[in-house]
């Protein structure tokens, strides 16, 4: 091996070496950025756990902020079902995430099918005016629900507080955008077959786009489970509290205002089934999500 291979190789094994200093270096950042920020999401989260498991004389007393727990309890927890009427709040939010998550894939499921696969006049036409409706400021949507509930003698029931939910104008549109994936071919030969639209949409389609609708209920639980604006604007009668009303309603006429351990325990209570939701389906989420904008 003469002396000029040799340079060449050496100067191939200091620039690899650099590159995988350089590498290193990136990852080593990368993974520093990111703890930092995990520590900077997941800290008020620990934060209120905590606090939550404090008893009262010991959070009173602390004048420095401790970040433990010298003498846990559960005491708050027992506190936060038995001061207030959380339970009640509970079962009512239960009942409205389920029954406008259930209404809400029909009405969304039925229309996107026929944006995406049926042929009528003027289909191009209302499904532009139906995005153009994403521009309406929510603001003025929710004025106008509480002017026609109200008129409807509605307020205070279940009934006012699922119906202004049940349809999405971004749901229809994701959903079309993935029924519109389908090959036409499909269509087609179930129609040769003698199919109805009505089978050939539970039979082939939603079996096709089960991870958007997956991802699509997922989020419409979160969104009613979350939800505060409405509820509390349509409802004052406490038999009709969700949880999020009823968070106010502790921090105003319950405990919340002196006792935050207990506050803090029943924001935990309310917080954890969400929570156990998104890491049990967040890759479900993630897959509907991309499948959705996707096209061809």
């Amino acid at each position: 091996m003469n002396s000029q291979d040799k340079n060449q190789r050496s100067a191939y094994a200091a620039v690899e070496k650099r590159a995988r200093v350089a590498r290193t270096l990136r990852t080593a950042a990368t993974y520093v950025l990111l703890s930092v920020w995990a520590l900077a999401v997941l800290f008020p989260f620990y934060w209120m756990i905590l606090t939550s498991f404090k008893s009262y004389s010991s959070y009173n007393a602390e004048y420095i902020p401790k970040f433990y727990a010298s003498s846990p309890t559960w005491q708050n927890y027992v506190d936060a079902f038995t001061t207030v009427n959380l339970g009640r709040y509970f079962l009512n939010t239960l009942i409205f995430t389920v029954a406008t998550t259930a209404l809400m894939l029909v009405v969304i499921t039925l229309a996107a099918f026929a944006f995406a696969r049926l042929n009528f006049r003027g289909k191009s036409l209302a499904f532009t005016l139906l995005l153009a409706l994403m521009m309406i400021p929510t603001e003025l949507v929710i004025i106008t629900n509480y002017a026609t509930i109200t008129n409807l003698d509605m307020r205070n029931t279940f009934l006012g507080l699922i119906l202004p939910s049940v349809t999405s104008v971004f749901y229809i549109y994701l959903l079309k955008e993935n029924f519109a994936q389908i090959p036409d071919e499909l269509y087609y030969a179930a129609k040769v077959d003698g199919t109805s639209d009505m089978k050939y949409l539970l039979r082939v389609m939603i079996p096709m786009c089960k991870p958007t609708l997956v991802t699509v209920t997922i989020l419409k639980v979160i969104e009613c489970w979350n939800a505060y604006v409405w509820p509390r604007l349509i409802t004052d009668d406490e038999a009709y509290f969700l949880v999020s009303n009823g968070i106010q309603e502790i921090r105003e006429n319950g405990f919340g205002r002196e006792n935050i351990p207990a506050m803090m325990a029943a924001v935990v209570v309310i917080s954890v089934p969400l929570v156990v939701l998104f890491l049990i389906f967040r890759k479900k989420i993630m897959e509907g999500v991309s499948r959705g904008g996707l096209k061809g």
